[in-house]
């Protein structure tokens, strides 16, 4: 069976908790889209750890961890986290990267650095991990997948054309040292020592294991709002995010994905610019931030302080029928036990009219929240392993914001460690 886990919201969600929960059933995890520009927070008997590239599943000894065609690869990063994960007594990882993933190169992370410099204000908010270029690349088709490093004449007429390309715009555009092809052709035969005992055609490994009934999890990254076609554009990421693209970025056919398990926080965060309806801003921003996730709401990449906000049921709802949902992971409920009562977006005003439905980014950027306060249960939920044994107004929270997004939450995450976790059968 082939299930995936994504994001509802501009990601942060919890997804990696819910991930790594999920890969114990799992005979197969793969990252589908992304790169190092987004992380996974898991908390586990082995410590505590922030994944950029790698598969949550690569705690598990009995899992395969695929990195799919889909991703942006960045091999020092991949294999600097095997190496850390290791270092912490976890044991090697089962890994196999496919041998059409496409790999993000230093100078991707520069153009994205130099792009950034030069908008200045006016700026993405990217991390700056090469992310836009290295998919404009893919798409211009002067990207370079695994298996051409290991074709040298081939990859040294690439690098030759990719120079040529760049050249001109480091030169004109922003003023900095141009590429030199040997270097380059230096760096990938590193990377191709790196890969090589771990490319495959992982297509085939994965309709193989189709056929052999093993369970298969499609991990993706980020959140909805965060998808280039229908989130906040343009203050999007550069690859889809949604399940459906899980399908493509692995290599499976779309009718095996079988369950949507779309993962939405208790209250909002964001990182990065973009229109948020319910952010909040001074003291109430800073206490839910210091209280929200383990340790507080810093972004698990760049430790920037995120931008915090009330449930937004406008775009929960609208971020769950994207991905195809059918089951969402409501997670961190536990932090929200310090308020007397609880905010929540349930509308937006746009032009003084009412409406439920996401709008475009340039209508959106006009909507304040309409707010509906719920009371709250003024006590630490940790522990709790029944659902009938929460607060009555912690279920009543659950059960309004499911009404209010029209998915079943059957998962609710109540603490940071991987056992915090409550099965609520509908």
């Amino acid at each position: 069976m082939v299930k995936a886990i994504v994001g509802c919201n501009w990601g942060d969600e919890g997804k990696g908790k819910m991930t790594d929960t999920m890969a114990a059933e799992a005979d197969i995890v793969v990252r589908f889209q992304g790169g190092a520009n987004a992380g996974h927070t898991i908390k586990n008997k082995y410590g505590k750890f922030a994944l950029h590239t790698c598969p949550s599943g690569v705690f598990y000894s009995h899992t395969t961890s695929i990195i799919g065609n889909g991703v942006a690869l960045n091999i020092p990063i991949l294999f600097n986290e095997v190496k850390e994960i290791v270092k912490a007594g976890v044991p090697k990882p089962k890994l196999l990267i496919s041998d059409r993933a496409q790999i993000v190169m230093p100078y991707h992370i520069l153009f994205d650095q130099y792009e950034e410099e030069r908008l200045a204000g006016k700026s993405f908010g990217s991390t700056k991990s090469g992310i836009a270029p290295f998919y404009s690349d893919k798409y211009a088709k002067i990207g370079i997948q695994v298996n051409e490093l290991f074709d040298k004449k081939k990859l040294r007429e690439k690098l030759n054309n990719i120079c040529e390309i760049k050249n001109v715009t480091l030169q004109y555009l922003y003023h900095k040292p141009v590429l030199d092809p040997d270097e380059l052709f230096d760096i990938c035969m590193d990377y191709k020592k790196m890969v090589e005992p771990y490319v495959a055609d992982t297509g085939a490994f994965l309709d193989k294991a189709i056929k052999e009934g093993k369970n298969i999890l499609l991990e993706g990254q980020l959140g909805s709002l965060k998808d280039p076609d229908h989130g906040i554009y343009p203050m999007v990421t550069s690859s889809s995010t949604l399940a459906a693209f899980g399908c493509i970025g692995a290599g499976i056919p779309p009718y095996e994905l079988k369950q949507v398990v779309t993962v939405c926080k208790a209250y909002s965060s964001a990182v990065g610019a973009g229109a948020f309806v319910s952010e909040i801003f001074g003291a109430e921003a800073d206490e839910l931030r210091k209280r929200g996730g383990d340790g507080g709401e810093y972004g698990a990449t760049t430790g920037r302080p995120r931008r915090m906000g009330w449930f937004d049921c406008v775009a929960s709802k609208y971020g769950c029928r994207v991905q195809g949902t059918t089951d969402v992971a409501f997670s961190v409920v536990d932090v929200l036990g310090y308020l007397d009562e609880i905010p929540v977006c349930v509308a937006y005003e746009i032009d003084g009219k009412q409406t439920t439905d996401f709008p475009v980014t340039n209508i959106l950027e006009k909507a304040k929240p309409v707010l509906k306060v719920l009371p709250g249960w003024k006590s630490d939920i940790r522990g709790i392993k029944n659902y009938d044994d929460l607060p009555e107004n912690c279920r009543k929270y659950i059960e309004f914001i499911e009404e209010q997004i029209g998915y079943p939450i059957t998962i609710i995450s109540n603490g940071p460690d991987r056992e915090d976790i409550i099965y609520r059968n509908k």
